[in-house]
């Protein structure tokens, strides 16, 4: 490769923009950090701005602004400091820019996404929720804007591998029976039920496989993780939600498998690092290092896989029947949920009321049309104004 490729990431503080910023360290001859974003850990951007020298970094305000340009003083940098939702998007859509890793966690990610995939770029997908709340109008701007879409996590990476190169033009011509979509099953996997009311988030973001953010960790926990991914995959692979079947697999090994209506199934295995999708979609269609040690088998010993119990994680019927009912739907889904698990890290309601404010929130009012973004983005802010009342009723 001759050209280096200018890369932006948002959410560069997070784990996946983090490990994305390794990748690219790895491969200075192929990739250049081109901006920066960052929401509430300045300390943590001012050094990735220090040591990776972007162009452009970009904070949620102008006190961040301010605060950001203090701790990079005398850093004897050129990166301008943008703000706000409109420096995201400007950095996601810059036509110097190749490729945009979107890791912005929640709908907060939605529009710089959007901005990215509508300027055709080379967009990896970390940000679940812009699919999850707008999925037909996402991938018509990919189709419109000849963008390249490339999942990230790392179970649609693994679909992605296992799928015949065309997967766009639907299973059915690609010979697909089955998407099966695995799930690690969290910490809770075997707790008591009668226990899971009095779980502390503490608890619930200790990950036995993955290293997360706490909002992703207690959607890993809750198995809300799994559903939202449920409705992405649906998007991208072109599948209806009755041809993803989930699979817990505690081991986290297998990423997630693909079977062929000729009996054969094709899976991806690696250990569990997410600078395997993140490389892989970074150099598509090529290979390159990641960092990542060889997955050792002998280590490993055994595989093991069951059915979820959707009695321990609802919220993973919740998600199935949002996806089944489409329209808006999966986005008032995903913001009841946001709020949800925010008062339980704040430790506002329990575990187990997770699930029921999401459900209260989506009994209220029957799903509209996503015919634009505007209702989109009205369904979501209405499920966020029930949740609050939920929370606000019980005193919470």
């Amino acid at each position: 490769m001759s050209v280096i490729q200018q890369v932006t990431v948002l959410g560069a503080t997070g784990s996946i923009g983090l490990s994305t910023l390794d990748v690219i360290a790895r491969h200075p001859q192929r990739y250049q950090v081109f901006a920066l974003t960052g929401f509430s850990r300045l300390t943590e951007l001012a050094t990735l701005c220090i040591r990776h020298e972007p162009r452009y970094a970009v904070v949620p305000d102008a006190a961040a602004a301010r605060e950001l340009l203090r701790q990079l003083a005398g850093a004897d940098l050129s990166t301008q400091v943008l703000v706000g939702e409109a420096g995201l998007c400007a950095v996601a859509a810059d036509p110097e820019v190749d490729t945009v890793m979107a890791a912005i966690v929640g709908a907060a990610g939605l529009k710089p996404t959007l901005a990215a995939v509508e300027a055709g770029k080379k967009v990896l997908l970390a940000n679940k929720e812009a699919l999850v709340m707008s999925g037909a109008l996402f991938m018509q701007a990919v189709r419109k804007s000849n963008a390249v879409l490339l999942p990230i996590d790392s179970e649609h990476n693994a679909i992605f591998q296992c799928l015949p190169v065309d997967y766009a033009r639907g299973l059915a011509h690609g010979g697909v029976r089955r998407i099966l979509l695995t799930a690690s099953g969290g910490p809770f996997r075997q707790t008591p039920l009668a226990a899971l009311a009095d779980v502390s988030p503490e608890q619930a973001c200790a990950h036995p496989n993955w290293s997360m953010g706490r909002k992703i960790s207690v959607d890993s926990a809750s198995m809300m993780n799994k559903g939202l991914e449920l409705i992405e995959a649906c998007w991208l692979f072109d599948a209806r939600p009755a041809q993803i079947e989930i699979v817990i697999h505690p081991q986290s090994v297998i990423h997630s498998l693909v079977d062929y209506v000729d009996g054969s199934v094709l899976a991806q295995l690696g250990n569990p690092d997410m600078r395997t999708p993140i490389s892989h979609a970074l150099a598509w269609p090529e290979r390159i290092d990641s960092g990542v040690a060889p997955l050792d088998l002998f280590a490993i010993g055994r595989l093991d896989f069951s059915p979820p119990d959707e009695e321990r994680f609802p919220c993973l019927r919740l998600a199935r029947q949002a996806a089944e009912a489409g329209g808006t739907r999966p986005s008032m889904l995903n913001a009841a949920n946001e709020v949800a698990v925010a008062a339980f890290l704040e430790r506002r309601i329990r575990f187990t009321e997770i699930a029921s404010i999401i459900d209260d929130v989506l009994s209220l009012e029957a799903p509209g049309q996503a015919s634009d973004l505007d209702v989109v983005l009205a369904a979501d802010q209405d499920a966020r104004i029930s949740a609050g009342l939920w929370l606000e009723r019980r005193g919470r």
